[in-house]
């Protein structure tokens, strides 16, 4: 690539700590700097797992590198035309499944990141969501993750709300450790619980906790209305999808509306995580108007929903979009793509310092790939979340260094 395309970045490493160490943070461009106002800040947090590996090229395209069509072939976004991917800078566009997207970017409460990826170099999901979550430079098999860690240091956090959220039938272990959690499981896990099953723990959240009563109570209560409004409806510019297929999406927008009221909530916790299943395609991805063209709008639909329940609190809040690791730069004989390395990250919400695209971008040429088949990572993701938890969430350098704070 010629050298006007590249972004530079410095990567200096350090010690193992907060988040497993190798890299010196992004605080620097990460968020808004704190704003001179008498009124203490009250920043909320929220990381977003997309697990099965983000196909990090079909979102955040490299359409002006000379190899990327060569290479992606049928899975290349198109520059031009009704399906046509947003322009973001001279060298990357957004597919154009995520309008509400674009528009966070072009008013600077978007930041992407692209060629990041975590310390791993297998192609295991299970390992790789293990590294992402533990926040180590290897697989580790700890009990915590490094959310929940942040949870018991951030002094951004008050000691009320020193607590965190998980929206999963499972809580994830990038939030699972000493620090307590509420949880609350979305409907579109479809666990199968009894009526009075209902009643007892609606009676057990109202002794213990009005607000996680209340929204257990509506978060059931709209289960069937959820699904019948919103399963068949068709993502932007698409034709109509089944039931089958918009359900999942629906499912989603659900969890991360909820999470928003809660983050947003007076006395509701700040920190939290989610998951949206179902990015490995390795067949048939279908970037624009396939399987992962609708994916991409309904994480789009989720994140307008973070949005709208956020309400005022967006103007405190970054959300991390991450995944487990990226996919092949070639489409396989299923006109899918199989497991790779680098992808892409996001921050969004009202304290980043967005509108960027921040890459140290290798290029798609043949001695340039990651051996020979997938997009080389260039920057370490632990340094772009230790960026949002030192300007975000105030944790001190001692604290991201502190060997004590990896498990």
């Amino acid at each position: 690539m010629p050298s006007q395309s590249r972004i530079p970045f410095v990567n200096q490493p350090t010690r193992r700590g907060f988040l497993g160490g190798g890299a010196a943070s992004l605080a620097f461009w990460s968020c808004v700097p704190s704003r001179a106002v008498a009124a203490p800040r009250d920043p909320r947090f929220l990381v977003i797992i997309l697990r099965g590996g983000l196909d990090g090229l079909s979102y955040i395209a490299p359409v002006g590198d000379p190899d990327y069509i060569g290479l992606r072939g049928a899975l290349a976004l198109p520059v031009e035309g009704s399906d046509a991917a947003t322009s973001l800078d001279g060298l990357f566009a957004l597919n154009r499944n995520a309008p509400f997207l674009a528009e966070l970017y072009k008013r600077r409460e978007a930041i992407a990141i692209q060629a990041v990826a975590t310390p791993y170099r297998g192609r295991s999901h299970f390992d790789g969501q293990d590294v992402l979550e533990s926040g180590l430079g290897q697989v580790a098999r700890i009990e915590d993750g490094w959310l929940n860690r942040s949870l018991g240091v951030v002094p951004a956090v008050g000691l009320p709300r020193r607590s965190g959220l998980a929206l999963a039938a499972v809580v994830p272990l990038v939030i699972r450790g000493k620090q307590p959690i509420y949880s609350w499981i979305p409907p579109a896990a479809n666990l199968p619980l009894r009526e009075s099953t209902i009643q007892r723990l609606v009676d057990l959240y109202a002794a213990t906790d009005p607000q996680l009563a209340a929204a257990f109570a509506e978060g059931i209560s709209s289960r069937a209305v959820g699904r019948s409004e919103t399963s068949a409806a068709p993502m932007p510019g698409q034709a109509p999808t089944s039931p089958g297929q918009a359900a999942p999406f629906a499912g989603f927008v659900a969890a991360a509306e909820t999470a928003g009221r809660f983050l947003a909530s007076a006395d509701g916790p700040r920190i939290g995580a989610l998951s949206f299943d179902g990015w490995d395609m390795h067949a048939h991805a279908g970037v624009v108007d396939g399987q992962l063209g609708r994916r991409l709008g309904g994480l789009d639909l989720a994140i307008r929903a973070l949005h709208t329940a956020l309400g005022a609190a967006w103007s405190e809040t970054v959300i991390a979009l991450v995944t487990e690791f990226g996919r092949t730069v070639r489409p396989n004989g299923s006109a899918g793509t199989d497991h790779g390395i680098a992808t892409c990250a996001l921050l969004l919400g009202g304290r980043v310092n967005g509108g960027r695209v921040i890459a140290d971008w290798p290029g798609l040429s043949e001695s340039a790939l990651y051996e020979g088949r997938d997009l080389r990572p260039t920057i370490d993701l632990r340094s772009v979340l230790k960026g949002v938890l030192k300007d975000h969430l105030g944790l001190s350098a001692g604290a991201l260094r502190a060997r004590s704070m990896a498990s």
